[in-house]
């Protein structure tokens, strides 16, 4: 077993030219932690904002400081009272606070749930903060058959999670997003709109009868849509009401076990296909940068997440800053 390994920090508040890369001893857990390899990890949007700064009012950082809510890896170390969690079981988990774009994450065994065998690594890595974010929001809706919900920004790494558990819990769901993302979210059912002028009467006409509900990941003038389709406050989940809901999945409680239950929930149906994770950018973990860069750009549907130790890191691995299909299909369009 490898005794070191590597963490990104950064030292002051700034953009992705401030994280650097920090050697990291093999951790010792406390009695009821675990250490785990990690062997994918997930990147967020939220995450480039708290490094800049955005957020100092209400999750202020020691520097030096380390980021990445989500990961998947293999346990390495187990405390003396961890009972449920063998080492070398495969596990998803969440990061208190930050520390996942690491190669060892130590974390409460509170923290981690079992891999499903059938997830792929790098879902599992980016699964934790979208996928329980997506989870409370669509969970508050109470949303069922006959419901008919306006998903905005369909496509994200939120967005297509919600879309998804709307559709399983029964109701007809119509998503906001840019002309390239049409085809993919037809492909997992969802009625896709076009942004701008005309929006309200577009969404009129694909629904055929009254909007029910409204999701908003992107603020700006979707609330007054919301009313103008006669969406109820009931009905209606912002885009704070979802900052606040991912600002307490970054920094749960040591002792809250709702993230991990949340988890597991989201975690099982992905395993029983109800729930497609799409990673649209994959990168080796020495581009951890790049790959902040990719995701701050808006140009990535799904998930972005970094493998830290992919089978490509040679001569060839100036493959992943290449220019992506997305990327040029956007360009083009």
């Amino acid at each position: 077993m490898s005794r070191t390994g590597r963490a990104v920090e950064f030292d002051r508040y700034g953009d992705v030219d401030e994280l650097h890369f920090v050697t990291q001893e093999l951790p010792v857990p406390d009695d009821d932690e675990v250490v785990v390899e990690v062997v994918c990890a997930g990147l967020n949007h939220i995450e480039n904002f708290i490094r800049k700064g955005d957020f100092t009012d209400r999750l202020p950082l020691e520097f030096p400081a380390r980021q990445g809510s989500c990961f998947a890896g293999i346990i390495k170390k187990r405390g003396s009272a961890v009972r449920d969690f063998a080492v070398g079981a495969e596990v998803i988990g969440h990061a208190i606070g930050g520390g996942a774009h690491a190669t060892y994450v130590t974390v409460p065994a509170s923290a981690i749930v079992k891999k499903p065998s059938n997830v792929p690594w790098e879902v599992a890595g980016g699964l934790y903060l979208a996928g329980a974010t997506a989870y409370d929001v669509v969970r508050s809706l109470h949303l069922g058959p006959g419901d008919i919900v306006v998903i905005t920004a369909a496509a994200g790494g939120v967005g297509h999670i919600e879309c998804q558990l709307a559709l399983a819990a029964g109701a007809k769901v119509i998503g906001t997003c840019s002309p390239p993302n049409h085809d993919y979210l037809r492909s997992i059912g969802i009625t896709p709109i076009t942004y701008g002028d005309g929006l309200q009467e577009r969404i009129e006409k694909a629904a055929g009868r009254p909007v029910t509900a409204f999701i908003d990941n992107f603020g700006g003038d979707n609330p007054a849509l919301a009313t103008a389709l006669g969406v109820s406050e009931a009905r209606f989940s912002s885009s704070e009401q979802r900052l606040d809901i991912e600002m307490r999945y970054i920094r749960p409680e040591r002792d809250d076990a709702e993230p991990a239950m949340v988890l597991a929930a989201v975690a099982k149906l992905i395993a029983e296909n109800k729930v497609r994770v799409l990673i649209s950018g994959f990168y080796p973990f020495d581009y951890i940068a790049q790959a902040f860069d990719d995701l701050a750009e808006h140009h990535s549907r799904g998930k972005v997440v970094v493998g830290m130790q992919p089978v490509e890191t040679g001569a060839r691995s100036h493959w992943y800053l290449s220019g992506k299909a997305r990327s040029t299909h956007e360009a083009t369009a």
